[in-house]
């Protein structure tokens, strides 16, 4: 992977660790489709996953595919090349490792919350924080997190289990996540956090 920009953290100035009683992981559209891009960030997606199912926080999985064009919608003007259910790129990525009663989200445009049933399960457990976590950092990551901020979320954004296709895009990303919507997280802040947690300790 290439040297990542540390332009966000003039912007990072608000720091908080999520609650590991009140947080959801949200792993956003770790396919197939996406293998080049989420290769690089594998291994921090599964150190992400394992660190806040040792938490107790449960894992949310989405995962983006289309039906029919009448479900396009402007992504079907936008790209010329979408997911379609039922293929393999559609699938999620085996290494991810979804466990069978891990919440599984399915979603047909940027947004994880617009016309899917999240919302209602995020409140259905007490949940009223995300992890956001996935790609692509600047469109689904993103909007999914900025939709989260507006429907009252706390949100916490990675820096490291996220991607997309530009490092310059994922730096503007984490630049307005910080600026306006989101806590920026790690896996080593996620550790230090969740540990401080278990000692009650107060950040």
């Amino acid at each position: 992977m290439a040297q990542r920009s540390n332009e966000h953290m003039q912007y990072e100035v608000r720091h908080r660790g999520p609650d590991p009683m009140q947080a959801a992981l949200l792993v956003i559209d770790m396919q197939e489709y996406f293998r080049g891009i989420a290769a690089p960030i594998i291994s921090a997606i599964q150190s992400t996953i394992s660190t806040c199912r040792a938490a107790g926080i449960p894992v949310v999985y989405t995962r983006h595919a289309h039906k029919s064009p009448s479900d396009y919608g402007m992504l079907g003007e936008w790209w010329p090349d979408l997911i379609h259910d039922g293929t393999p790129e559609a699938e999620l990525i085996p290494e991810v490792g979804k466990n069978e009663d891990d919440k599984l989200v399915h979603k047909h445009t940027y947004s994880a919350f617009y016309g899917t049933d999240l919302e209602s399960f995020l409140k259905q457990h007490g949940k009223t924080e995300v992890i956001i976590s996935g790609v692509m950092t600047n469109l689904c990551c993103e909007t999914s997190a900025r939709e989260a901020f507006v429907r009252g979320f706390r949100v916490f954004f990675s820096t490291d289990a996220t991607a997309t296709s530009d490092e310059e895009l994922h730096s503007s990303t984490l630049k307005n996540m910080a600026y306006g919507f989101a806590y920026l997280v790690d896996c080593k802040k996620l550790k230090f956090y969740f540990s401080k947690a278990a000692r009650n300790i107060e950040y």
